[in-house]
């Protein structure tokens, strides 16, 4: 290798720099990678470990994530830390659909009264409906009018 190639290299190699961290940084939008049995829930400090129950808010003027390992954890941790943003049209909330895993869009999923939750809330939830099944509105108000 010459000598100008070497320099056109390394010019190369250093102006892709300031886009390295653009890699591995949040979107700030979506859910966010979980760190299973590392991260905790935001609410109750419990380790989220259970792929099937876990939740997700991501809202606030950083769009930042914060983990939850049941809804009902979610639920109730946006309305005790009364935040502006919570009820705002692009904060989102995400649960994992209880028997694949995948995420689901919380407002939009569909979930099933009487499961074995980490934090016996008692719901999971579903892509699409069920038997059985309730919405968002029906689940959250069970869970908020139980109380924990």
């Amino acid at each position: 290798m010459t000598f100008p190639q070497r320099g056109r290299l390394r010019l190369l190699a250093f102006a892709a720099l300031p886009f390295l961290p653009a890699c591995s940084r949040d979107a700030g939008h979506g859910p966010a990678r979980v760190h299973w049995d590392r991260d905790v829930c935001a609410r109750c400090r419990m380790a989220v470990s259970d792929r099937h129950y876990a939740a997700q808010v991501r809202g606030g003027p950083k769009r930042e994530a914060f983990k939850f390992d049941d809804i009902g954890c979610a639920l109730f941790w946006l309305k005790e830390q009364q935040v502006p943003w919570a009820d705002a049209p692009d904060t989102e909330l995400w649960v994992a659909d209880f028997r694949g895993g995948e995420w689901l869009d919380a407002r939009k999923a569909h979930y099933l009264p009487g499961k074995t939750t980490p934090m016996a809330y008692g719901y999971g939830a579903l892509a699409k409906p069920e038997a059985g099944s309730v919405d968002f509105a029906t689940m959250k108000a069970a869970i908020l009018a139980r109380g924990k």
